[in-house]
């Protein structure tokens, strides 16, 4: 979860705590909007603060809400307008029952959604996604973790010839749900970094906008943003 946000500490972590607890107190019985992500699918609902106790603050959460909460021990909560500061917080798992749709939420602090800048839904993916990325005249093979229209982000076995600032092509081999057929798309990239001190290598890619293979990348994701949401329900069932 980390990725997703960072982390604000203005006095001691636990005065942020206790200035977080103390402006919860006084909203009792309010909505708050939590957000958590579920492989890369952000799962956000408004939740009612129900008691704030002992460090410890009580909410009634949308079953999805907490059984993401349950997976990630912790939530993201929007500011409250009328909290006497504007930042976001963080909050970690004390207690999570899904059938109750409840949560228990303590060791508060400040937090910076760094998610929110993001332009384009991304997926993660369960089965990786075979690509090929044509570096001048090689053909590096590539496995795709996590899938947007702007952008992938793919394991390689060797990085040195991918440098920061060039431009490649790349051969997604994209699977329908069925995994019957195989559609093969091509789309040019810049190379954003690459991560990682040994194999495989993380190459983070942004994906130049062209039509027709954002149309197909589209219904890709589209169709993985449906696996997963029945992914989540089923779990909770």
């Amino acid at each position: 979860m980390l990725q997703y946000f960072d982390k604000i500490v203005k006095g001691t972590e636990r005065e942020d705590s206790l200035v977080i607890l103390q402006n919860l107190k006084e909203l009792v019985g309010a909505n708050f909007s939590f957000l958590n992500y579920y492989k890369e699918i952000p799962v956000s609902y408004d939740a009612r603060l129900i008691n704030v106790d002992n460090e410890m603050a009580e909410f009634e959460v949308h079953d999805y809400q907490a059984k993401v909460i349950s997976l990630e021990h912790k939530a993201l909560i929007r500011s409250h307008e009328k909290f006497s500061f504007r930042d976001d917080m963080i909050g970690e798992a004390f207690y999570v029952n899904v059938a109750r749709k409840k949560v228990i939420l303590c060791n508060f602090g400040y937090a910076k959604i760094r998610s929110d800048m993001r332009r384009f839904v991304r997926v993660l993916l369960d089965r990786p996604i075979e690509a090929d990325l044509i570096v001048e005249e090689d053909i590096l093979k590539g496995s795709v973790k996590n899938l947007s229209l702007g952008g992938a982000s793919i394991d390689v076995a060797t990085k040195d010839q991918l440098l920061s600032g060039l431009d490649i092509a790349i051969f997604l081999k994209l699977p329908d749900l069925s995994g019957s057929s195989i559609h093969e798309v091509g789309v040019t990239a810049t190379v954003v970094k690459v991560t990682g001190d040994e194999a495989p290598y993380t190459c983070i890619l942004e994906f130049h906008q062209e039509k027709h293979s954002q149309q197909q990348i589209s219904y890709y994701i589209n169709q993985r943003q449906v696996e997963i949401i029945k992914e989540l329900k089923e779990q909770i069932l």
